[in-house]
């Protein structure tokens, strides 16, 4: 019997570190390679033990491997790798964009389904934990409403998305919550909010050489899905200070679900995240999904699976036993 899930990497970048950091307190886990399209020779892992090879060769390794967890971004990367891996391989990802998932676990799933194979779409803590959260808070108080809250917090998804406008050497995004806005939910008002209402965006960018500002802040505040639906600041910014402010990677939010289950009687759920490291924590989830998806692929389950439809039980390394006799 195969004593160890064997997980693969598809991108190493803060993302893919964090896997391979994850994998490192899962006993139940070996990593057992890294593939990236950069030069491998270039890659420096936590465990040199582990090989590192070209994303190109990664067919070869089919057999080698339990489940791969796509760590590319979800503007340009997962939109092609995704179907295109999920084809060989049973995979996680931690697909962000709300407004495509749709049609993102449609193509997951015409590519998975006939190889037999399990595709995870949309882990992490949003999508992730918090779709969880507001699908709890709607099944238990049906009479409400639902409201999400991001940050403050640097966003792993919208620097991305930033980082890939033409102009744009370098970049990062924080999502800043309306305090207001929190503190009118928690007392069970149940405002209307508008997007522009709960949230505001600040960016920090480094100018490419002969780019123009004005261009690169339009482009920015005018991306649809990211940026068009909020106030968005674009601040210009050196090499130097992005290095210096902006290297660390927190952020966090909350979900809260406030309800009647009578007359007169308010009901108000709230879960929340307090994150160090955005991207340490995002690969925690993937590498807990994976190996629900693995066991589900044991199962049977094949397709395109989201956090909606997996049982809480799979994402433990223990015991259905141990589960009720210690967390029940």
């Amino acid at each position: 019997m195969q004593s160890k899930i064997r997980i693969g990497i598809a991108g190493y970048g803060n993302l893919g570190r964090g896997v391979e950091m994850a994998i490192a307190q899962s006993p139940d886990m070996q990593l057992v390679g890294v593939f990236t399209r950069r030069d491998p020779a270039s890659i420096q892992l936590l465990d040199a033990s582990v090989p590192v090879h070209p994303l190109d060769d990664i067919e070869r390794f089919q057999q080698q491997i339990d489940v791969l967890i796509l760590c590319g971004g979800s503007k340009n990367d997962l939109p092609e790798q995704g179907p295109a891996l999920a084809a060989l391989f049973n995979t996680v990802d931690s697909f962000d964009t709300h407004a495509t998932i749709p049609e993102y676990h449609a193509a997951l799933d015409q590519a998975a389904r006939p190889a037999g194979k399990t595709a995870m779409l949309s882990v992490g803590w949003d999508p992730g934990l918090f779709s969880l959260n507001r699908l709890y808070g709607e099944a238990i108080l049906p009479v409400g409403a639902t409201y999400t809250f991001w940050g403050k917090g640097l966003s792993q998804g919208h620097s991305d998305a930033v980082r890939r406008v033409p102009g744009v050497k370098a970049g990062v995004q924080y999502t800043i919550p309306a305090e207001e806005a929190i503190e009118r939910v928690r007392n069970g008002e149940l405002p209307e909010l508008s997007t522009r209402e709960k949230h505001k965006r600040e960016c920090y960018v480094v100018l490419a050489d002969g780019a123009d500002a004005a261009d690169v802040e339009q482009a920015i505040v005018s991306m649809p899905h990211y940026f068009a639906d909020y106030d968005t600041t674009v601040t210009f910014i050196t090499e130097e200070e992005l290095r210096r402010d902006h290297a660390a990677m927190p952020h966090g939010g909350v979900v809260i679900r406030s309800g009647t289950s009578a007359a007169g009687t308010t009901q108000v759920m709230e879960y929340t995240l307090k994150l160090g490291s955005n991207p340490e924590f995002t690969a925690a989830v993937l590498v807990a999904y994976a190996r629900a998806t693995w066991r589900l692929n044991q199962q049977g389950v094949v397709g395109a699976q989201t956090v909606l439809d997996v049982a809480p039980a799979l994402l433990s390394p223990k015991s259905p036993e141990q589960l009720r006799k210690e967390l029940l």
